[in-house]
């Protein structure tokens, strides 16, 4: 394996294009696996990120083999060589075509919200994929970066082929690639997770990077939602990353604990949080566990250790001049909802609201009768088993409580409009709930 997950390649592949830094450069991320890879180039080269629309034109047998792809602006690519071996005809061609095309301009007023495309005139273009099998769809995004203006094109991929290069002709001025196996049978066996990517993924990417201005860019209005500066959380005696925003006046943070196998780049999370800045809150992601402690499965589930990073979070948290007055609430998704339950019935807390997303509530065991902050549950409608234990769950908690359920979803709210129903929830939760707690007596 070489990558952790798409935000672990997208680390990787920046460090190999640090001489793009402080150009006049524009990211494109391939959806939808690419875009996460193509938020974190973009972040490092203090750059804007947009989506390459393109759409796989699979064989109508066999949608998994590709023939070819189409993108914005009519680029169509097809590749002659599998349309033949495969004998498919000009009208199931055609066909394939046609619905690919509707998807495609679906999915572009989905994941801009409305807003034009990221300008590439004149510009040096970063197109970004999870990886290069056959080609073709590298190949039709960088014919769209062209026909798009862009000066230069640099395609850019985490791992291909040992002979990507000459799959791809002269469709790029620059190919890099920090990985080139000649093994290679799919791209998901050089990672350890790569799971699908939904649509709410990539539209929190495309958010995050709107919000979160290049340095090259106007300075915001001073009451614009800040960037979210690097911090060093201090849980005990280790030290973890965390991701720190609070905009001006925030009645309230909420510190995320993310589910197994999750981190504080989870863009499920980031896009709940940068959901709640917009409405005035403070946002604290962190990673409940160091890399080495990941490697350890165990840890993972400790609900119990999670808790206990989450409750230290908070001291250090409060500990910090500019998060004297604020509330604390504290917002858990999947087994992360056990562990902010767990740390929320600690004596003296001092919780303002917990919000579950899709969570595992009874892990926190007999803990539930003891949390007394005002506790939201939101479950997906088609997650069933998961929802049972919500509902068992909420009958045992003494505190104020909803179960909230978003129908039509599933575990990870990746059908449409499922996340932003999560965010609009979770938000006035936490305002309603957010008065700033004042300190326990001594």
């Amino acid at each position: 394996m070489f990558f952790r997950d798409r935000r672990d390649a997208g680390r990787q592949l920046a460090a190999r294009l640090g001489h793009l830094k402080g150009t006049e450069v524009v990211v494109l991320g391939l959806p939808r696996g690419g875009v996460p890879v193509a938020a974190e180039v973009a972040e490092a080269l203090g750059a804007p990120l947009d989506v390459c629309l393109v759409r796989k034109l699979g064989v109508p047998f066999q949608p998994e083999l590709g023939m070819g792809a189409i993108g914005e602006g009519g680029v169509r690519v097809i590749n002659d060589d599998v349309v033949r071996t495969a004998r498919v005809a000009p009208d199931e061609l055609t066909r394939v075509e046609a619905r690919e095309g509707e998807v495609l301009e679906n999915r572009a007023r989905r994941y801009r919200g409305g807003r034009e495309p990221v300008g590439t005139e004149g510009r040096t273009v970063v197109v970004v994929d999870d990886g290069v099998a056959t080609g073709s769809t590298a190949r039709a995004a960088c014919r769209i970066a062209r026909a798009r203006g862009a000066a230069r094109i640099v395609l850019a991929v985490p791992v291909a082929p040992h002979d990507w290069a000459s799959r791809l002709g002269g469709d790029a001025d620059e190919l890099v690639c920090p990985h080139t196996p000649w093994d290679f049978s799919a791209i998901g066996q050089f990672y350890s997770g790569f799971f699908q990517t939904g649509d709410d993924e990539v539209v929190a990417c495309l958010e995050e990077a709107v919000a979160r201005p290049p340095s090259t860019r106007r300075a915001e209005p001073r009451h614009a939602v800040p960037e979210d500066p690097e911090v060093d959380v201090q849980a005990g005696a280790t030290v973890l990353r965390g991701q720190l925003t609070l905009p001006e006046g925030a009645a309230g943070v909420v510190l995320f604990a993310h589910g197994s196998g999750s981190s504080r780049h989870s863009p499920r999370n980031r896009f709940v949080a940068l959901g709640l800045n917009r409405a005035g809150l403070g946002t604290l992601l962190f990673d409940l566990l160091t890399e080495e402690e990941a490697e350890d499965r165990s840890n993972v589930f400790d609900t119990g250790l999670l808790a206990r990073r989450l409750a230290d979070a908070t001291g250090w948290l409060r500990g910090r001049p500019e998060a004297q007055g604020p509330a604390v609430g504290y917002f858990g998704a999947s087994t992360g909802a056990a562990a902010a339950l767990w740390a929320a019935a600690e004596p003296g807390a001092r919780i303002a609201a917990v919000v579950s997303r899709g969570g595992r509530p009874d892990l926190a065991g007999p803990r539930l009768s003891a949390v007394n902050a005002p506790t939201l549950l939101i479950v997906g409608g088609h997650d069933g088993s998961v929802l049972d234990l919500n509902r068992d769950a909420r009958a045992r908690l003494r505190c104020e409580s909803r179960l909230e359920v978003v129908p039509g979803a599933t575990h990870l709210f990746e059908e449409p409009g499922a996340l932003e129903k999560v965010t609009d929830l979770a938000r006035d939760w936490f305002t309603d709930h957010m008065a700033p707690v004042p300190h326990a007596a001594h």
